[in-house]
């Protein structure tokens, strides 16, 4: 007979799992929330530190940017569906092999297509590019994308769009990156600024990444999905991943993935093992960033957004800045330019968790300080709460 997971009960695993409910272990850190969340979002840099600063209720900055900048125990990186993350060292040769290295072939071939397109060369042409401007990175040690442009002037070709022009250098930068060939250091600015000085990865990590076989690699990235967000449908999965349905099938039946049925009539896998029932974690608020990996970590979300979509994704489904209760998502969340953190609830909620939401809203206010956080991608809701429309 086929194990039934229903909601409340992929709820509470979602609350334990991801850090959300109870108390915080003593000496947990943001490689331990990457860790538990298998990667922490990156687009937006905000949402690193936010989503490590939900999870372990401090003001973290400096030791976020520590793991990142000088024990570089956390690596950014380009990943699953050409997103960018911050995962643990330790784990990025598995992010690199399941996921970038097919990421970096697309790329490539779209930056060549796009090149000759646009006259400005061909394959031999662009690997010479790259390896000149490898090259005056291992020179600088560290360097801009204007630096390195000014040492390889290529870089400055432009390439000609309906839409508009594009120069060379954000797109082959990406493709060294995708390559495990340079990694983005520290931010020009402050924690929120999305600028970086550039580094050759040899010379950022004492050792070079392990290179793995890509189907080992895709097993167990499928294996640390489903610890951490199982049970999830092959849709849940192929959509995390950016895989093909050939790819994430394989996966899961190298790891012998449990079928379950879900709340709806669908599908979702475990792990083996993973079938017994976890406890009920009691109430429980958070104030989840913009691109936050548990709202992101599935395709079919109906289960805990409801029929909020609309008012708290944009266009492209990047979601915006949410509040959580108890598993589900009850509302949105926005700074405004007083620092005040406006709530708007989409959903009826007890006394006793609004009163909650004013706590954490009054946590997030004290450690964000004289911090403005907008985020990248604005949600309709957070907009009009921000007092943007």
């Amino acid at each position: 007979m086929t194990l039934h997971i229903d909601n409340a009960q992929r709820r509470a695993r979602l609350a334990w799992r991801h850090g959300l409910a109870g108390p915080t272990p003593p000496g947990k850190g943001p490689e331990d929330v990457a860790a538990d969340l298998v990667a922490l979002h990156a687009t937006d840099p905000a949402t690193v530190h936010l989503s490590v600063a939900a999870r372990l209720h401090a003001p973290l900055v400096a030791t976020v940017e520590d793991a990142l900048y000088e024990r570089r125990s956390l690596l950014r990186m380009l990943g699953m569906r050409r997103t960018m993350f911050v995962v643990p060292v330790g784990f990025a040769s598995v992010v690199q092999a399941g996921a970038t290295r097919a990421v970096a072939a697309e790329q490539r071939r779209l930056l060549l297509r796009h090149l000759v397109e646009s006259g400005v060369g061909d394959a031999a042409w662009l690997a010479d590019v790259e390896e000149s401007t490898y090259a005056a990175l291992r020179r600088r040690g560290t360097a801009t994308a204007a630096q390195l442009a000014a040492d390889e002037p290529r870089l400055r070709s432009l390439m000609v769009f309906p839409q508009g022009n594009q120069y060379v250098t954000s797109r082959l930068l990406l493709l060294l990156a995708a390559d495990g060939r340079i990694v983005r250091g520290r931010p020009l600015g402050t924690w929120i600024s999305s600028q970086y000085a550039w580094s050759c990865l040899p010379d950022w990590l004492s050792e070079p990444l392990p290179e793995l076989d890509p189907a080992r690699a895709r097993t167990e990235l499928a294996r640390a999905w489903l610890a951490r967000y199982g049970p999830g449908t092959v849709a849940d999965l192929k959509w995390w991943t950016g895989w093909t349905m050939t790819h994430t099938r394989a996966a899961l039946r190298a790891l012998a993935a449990v079928e379950v049925t879900l709340d709806g009539g669908e599908t979702g896998f475990v792990l083996p093992g993973d079938t017994d029932p976890v406890p009920d974690p009691g109430p429980w608020v958070a104030l989840l960033p913009s691109l936050d990996p548990t709202v992101m970590g599935f395709q079919s979300r109906m289960w805990y957004l409801g029929s909020h979509a609309p008012a708290l994704f944009d266009r492209t489904g990047n979601a915006g800045p949410t509040v959580w209760a108890d598993g589900r998502v009850v509302g949105a969340w926005a700074q405004r330019p007083t620092g005040q953190v406006a709530v708007e609830l989409v959903e009826e909620v007890p006394a006793a968790t609004r009163r909650a939401v004013d706590r954490a809203v009054k946590e997030l206010e004290g450690w964000l300080g004289d911090v403005r956080v907008t985020p990248r991608f604005r949600a309709p809701l957070e907009k009009e709460l921000a007092g943007s429309r």
